[in-house]
């Protein structure tokens, strides 16, 4: 078996938390306690921590976000609309970034009910996932 992904995270509601996750993104449902629920994202592993502590929104989708970049761009489109589907919140709206170059890629984020920020991505040339280091921009802030 592959190396599998893990990340954990705060959430202020697990109810919200399966809703958004499961009957929204279309999650599987691992393991749950009273304080916690697994989730399963394209074979990786998620985690929801209940946080009594606030969870402070940022001010944009940096530093801090999580998500998946998609091979395929029939998975990446059917993503956003599943999500409208499902009345989920993005953060913001699909759109294409750096067009015509060869880190072009296609991109949304959405925002779960404890305000946690996922991406969604597409790049147009594979290599861009991990390669084409002459391009020194990374994301919007470059």
């Amino acid at each position: 078996m592959p190396a599998l992904f893990h990340l954990a995270f705060p959430v202020h509601d697990l109810t919200a938390a399966k809703q958004f996750y499961i009957d929204g993104l279309g999650c599987v449902l691992g393991r749950e306690s009273s304080t916690a629920v697994t989730f399963g994202l394209a074979g990786h592993q998620l985690v929801a921590h209940l946080s009594t502590d606030p969870i402070i929104p940022q001010k944009g989708v940096y530093p801090r976000h999580f998500g998946l970049v998609l091979t395929l761009e029939e998975e990446w489109q059917a993503l956003p609309d599943r999500a409208k589907t499902k009345g989920l919140t993005f953060y913001q709206q699909p759109r294409q970034r750096f067009a015509g170059t060869r880190i072009e890629h296609h991109t949304f984020f959405l925002q779960d009910p404890s305000r946690n920020l996922l991406e969604f991505k597409y790049y147009r040339h594979e290599s861009a996932i991990f390669g084409e280091r002459d391009v020194s921009a990374v994301g919007d802030s470059e």
